[in-house]
């Protein structure tokens, strides 16, 4: 028996829309989907979108047929409407994963790299490498709001800051912080899981020990008066909406005063943060934008 006997010729790729991500993982599982790539990116209507691979000769919902098997998972529950389907060539999976996440610049000083990528992998011109392991927890640095936040902090960090990271997520921010030369970060995260890669995050960045507190932790709750000169919040409009009026007590009162930056918002929310901001006497003091989101650095005044 040769190997085109033995081993799958191509994959099925089903591509899949429905209301949210959770109903899109539930279908592939349930469907006997061997892997499922979220399209974050693709939306329409506020609906998401996902990739689902089926081994070529699997039985999908009851058939091996691609149109008997598109056909059930537009009848399946959960809201689901298949987008479209094709053959995929047969590949290594686990060398598919590392060559999604080559190194990226962001900003004028950063590189964010998967941990396997040597440094001679890439040309780093005096960048600073963020070594992240694309796991769980949001932020890689590949999504739009996270190369809005790295690019706000990189201009406003400043030597011994003390940092705060509120919805850490993989700690991609707060470890930027650190290897820009901010003395100390805290990081806090609702999620165990993020918690738990964050730490991990860090020790692949070498962070020393005590110069980084990641901890379980909603929003401000146990920030000191003035504790922290740069804040960060990588996170949707109703976290951030909900974050902004501790923020002012949070930072630092002396000259020059702390800097809080925010992201995670879309264009179309922009009108309503900046009244947000602006009803707990805030200044925007820089903007950014990419493809359709947005973020922003405040200031608060300290009469």
């Amino acid at each position: 028996m040769d190997d085109s006997e033995t081993t799958a010729p191509f994959w099925w790729c089903v591509e899949i829309e429905a209301d949210s991500q959770d109903a899109l993982l539930s279908l592939a599982d349930i469907s006997g989907g061997i892997g499922a790539e979220v399209l974050e990116l693709e939306q329409a209507g506020g609906r998401t979108r996902a990739r689902v691979y089926y081994l070529w000769e699997q039985t999908v919902c009851g058939s091996t047929d691609i149109d008997a098997k598109t056909a059930e998972l537009n009848a399946a529950a959960l809201g689901a409407r298949v987008v479209s389907r094709c053959k995929v060539e047969n590949r290594n999976w686990h060398t598919a994963h590392i060559d999604a996440f080559p190194p990226l610049n962001v900003g004028t000083r950063l590189t964010v790299t998967a941990p396997w990528h040597e440094e001679e992998d890439y040309a780093s011109d005096g960048r600073v490498t963020l070594r992240i392991n694309p796991g769980a927890a949001f932020g890689t640095g590949r999504h739009e709001s996270t190369q809005i936040a790295l690019t706000l902090l990189e201009r406003f960090v400043r030597p011994g800051d003390r940092v705060m990271d509120v919805g850490t997520g993989s700690g991609i921010l707060v470890i930027a912080a650190l290897k820009l030369g901010a003395s100390h970060g805290a990081a806090r995260d609702v999620d165990p899981v993020a918690v738990a890669e964050a730490k991990s995050n860090a020790a692949i960045n070498n962070i020393a020990d005590g110069a980084l507190d990641i901890r379980l932790g909603s929003l401000l709750d146990d920030a000191d008066d003035g504790e922290f000169d740069l804040l960060t919040a990588n996170i949707l409009l109703a976290p951030n909406l909900a974050l902004l009026p501790s923020v002012p007590h949070a930072l630092a009162k002396f000259l020059p005063p702390g800097t809080a930056i925010f992201s995670g918002m879309t264009t179309e929310e922009r009108e309503i943060f900046l009244a947000a901001v602006n009803a707990v006497g805030g200044s925007v003091v820089a903007e950014l934008t990419l493809d359709v989101w947005w973020g922003c650095a405040v200031k608060f005044d300290k009469s």
